[in-house]
């Protein structure tokens, strides 16, 4: 059996309710900072890396082997892997199947204040149209649906034990496939907008994902931040 651990992203820019950047671009914010700081302790131990067993060598008794980060391609989940990456000494990998649900362009909310961006979401979920795109460089759902999907198909070759950071709305895209859902209708995005909305996530959660293959996969929450 093999388990990886799924963290959603601390507290960044746009969480905190800052003015509207790239979503590839936004930061993390102070309290995401601390955050992610405070998320090693809460993380499994890793070797660091100039301590790593040689290869096809089995790692000490007790002893935790070196661990595979991956981060999506938004700069908030690699700061938020940043404190752990410079404690254990690793270099993280990008995997793009992470990536975040991006469908409103950022030309279209440039100078949108938060409650102005509101209406414009709400009108994307109240159409439900999975094929819909906002406008350019914008996220279908479909294209969305698609990145949980190619990593349940390659989870397996990932190191046991990886961690991989990226975002809440993709977490719950998970959850809710492994339960054996679809989004292919204006009325299973409704659901799952539903669904999602409802799932606690906070900023830093940790999830287990353990299973020897995809028939048996279970999603696990294991923990969140302290209280601000």
């Amino acid at each position: 059996m093999k388990t990886l651990y799924l963290i959603r992203h601390a507290q960044s820019h746009a969480n905190a309710g800052g003015a509207p950047l790239p979503d590839r671009e936004l930061p993390l914010s102070d309290i995401g900072r601390r955050q992610a700081a405070e998320l090693v302790a809460r993380l499994p131990e890793s070797k660091h890396s100039e301590l790593r067993p040689q290869e096809n060598s089995a790692p000490p008794h007790g002893k935790p082997s070196s661990r595979s980060v991956f981060v999506s391609q938004m700069r908030r989940t690699r700061e938020t892997a940043a404190p752990y990456c410079r404690h254990y000494g690793i270099e993280p990998a990008e995997l793009l199947c992470l990536n975040e649900f991006s469908y409103l362009p950022f030309d279209l909310i440039a100078k949108l204040s938060p409650s102005e961006r509101r209406p414009i979401a709400q009108a994307y979920w109240q159409c439900g149209d999975v094929d819909e795109r906002v406008g350019q460089g914008a996220d279908s759902f479909a294209d969305f649906d698609a990145r949980p999907e190619a990593f349940l198909q390659q989870w397996h070759q990932l190191p046991d034990g990886s961690l991989l950071f990226g975002h809440g709305i993709w977490i719950a895209l998970l959850a809710w496939k492994l339960l054996g859902f679809q989004v292919a209708s204006p009325a299973d995005m409704a659901a799952f907008r539903a669904f999602q909305t409802a799932l606690p996530m906070p900023n830093t959660a940790v999830w287990t994902l353990s299973g020897s293959c995809r028939e048996d996969l279970r999603l696990v929450f294991q923990s969140g931040p302290a209280a601000e």
